[in-house]
């Protein structure tokens, strides 16, 4: 580990938050470099190369561009694609957070003798007996804790965390008050960064594409299947699988005389169940690929708080480990619309535990 120092490599997207979290870091006298990384650009657009570097400029910070679009579609995109062809709920932000963008920046400022990491994300960090927490945000509605449960200790330990404290109207109002009109304008961000709005137009997208690896599982062809009951009796055509969700409701394109939501999904089948609400609550869960902070502030405790959706459900749990070495969370009330692939963290007192991935939520 090097030695800290006043220098600060800052991932800067080209939007409002990263923008401002520059300028606050600048301010704290830290030596800013901001790197722009280029995963994705949806439309083919680059704006928000031009728009980093002028602010760079404009702010007398040094700035580079990472080309890392290869290592997202191989870690990202394609993980997302695999999961729903395989009947499961991916959280491409959480993957992506916790196992490549952070990383990636730590891996750039060891290269460049840089201390500190820095983003523009609403969370918090505090020193806890001997261990490093992400807190929520000042901003209730843009915390962004649920999606960092996976990042270590070496990570936490550097991170620079300048808009963690502030709204994002203030974060606007600094921009504006600072002379950058444009900055303080921009829209935020909605949903997955490679498909923004319906995750099944990009889906489809991907399934016809013809320079697609036709070996790959993922590229064959997804065909209509069929709607059933709990008892297998069939209901309608639906378009095929993957274009489903756990607890999904809309967008079935069928009519019943009563509310009913997606249960399960079977991809060597091609078959989704349809059942009521009350028939997809579960007392209990299973994640793989964990993280925690300090197991002696989760497991066997009883005011541990799950989430398992970014801005809905905070459910009290108790969590044990398997001797198959998963996380065992037994809800103290029943939880529907439980789907293996997504993520679940944990929290107490104001701090984020950890997390994991759900494996399945079926009791064995």
């Amino acid at each position: 580990m090097m030695e800290k120092n006043k220098r600060v490599l800052l991932g800067m997207s080209g939007g409002t938050d990263s923008s401002v979290a520059a300028m606050l870091l600048l301010e704290a006298g830290y030596e800013v470099t901001g790197v722009t990384f280029r995963f994705y650009e949806f439309n083919g657009s680059t704006e928000y190369l031009e728009d980093a570097r002028a602010l760079a400029a404009r702010l007398g910070i040094g700035h580079i561009t990472y080309d890392a679009r290869k290592v997202f579609q191989e870690q990202i995109i394609d993980y997302f694609i695999d999961e729903y062809m395989s009947g499961h709920t991916p959280v491409p932000c959480t993957l992506c957070n916790n196992q490549l963008k952070w990383p990636l920046l730590a891996k750039i400022a060891d290269e460049m003798g840089i201390f500190y990491l820095a983003m523009g994300h609403y969370v918090r960090k505090q020193w806890v007996d001997g261990n490093y927490y992400i807190a929520p945000a000042e901003d209730v509605d843009k915390d962004q804790s649920f999606f960092l449960w996976g990042l270590k200790q070496e990570i936490l330990q550097r991170m620079l965390l300048p808009m963690g404290g502030m709204t994002k109207s203030e974060a606007r109002a600094y921009a504006a008050g600072r002379g950058f009109e444009k900055v303080s304008k921009k829209k935020d961000s909605i949903g997955v960064c490679f498909c923004p709005l319906d995750y099944r137009s990009f889906l489809k997208k991907c399934l016809c594409d013809e320079s697609g690896d036709k070996n790959r599982n993922i590229y064959r062809k997804v065909e209509r299947g069929r709607f059933l009951d709990e008892s297998g009796n069939f209901i309608a055509w639906h378009e095929g699988y993957p274009f489903y969700t756990i607890g999904q409701r809309r967008g079935l394109g069928i009519q019943l005389n009563r509310a009913v939501f997606v249960k399960e999904i079977h991809p060597e089948t091609n078959e989704v169940v349809l059942a009521s609400l009350k028939s997809l609550e579960k007392s209990e869960m299973w994640l793989k690929d964990w993280n925690i902070v300090d197991e002696s502030r989760l497991l066997g405790c009883d005011d541990v708080i799950v989430k398992i959706r970014y801005r809905k459900q905070e459910n009290h749990c108790s969590v044990t480990i398997t001797p198959e070495g998963l996380l065992h969370i037994r809800l103290h009330e029943p939880l529907s619309a439980i789907a293996e692939g997504q993520a679940a963290a944990f929290y107490k007192d104001g701090l984020l535990l950890g997390g994991g991935i759900i494996t399945m939520s079926d009791q064995r």
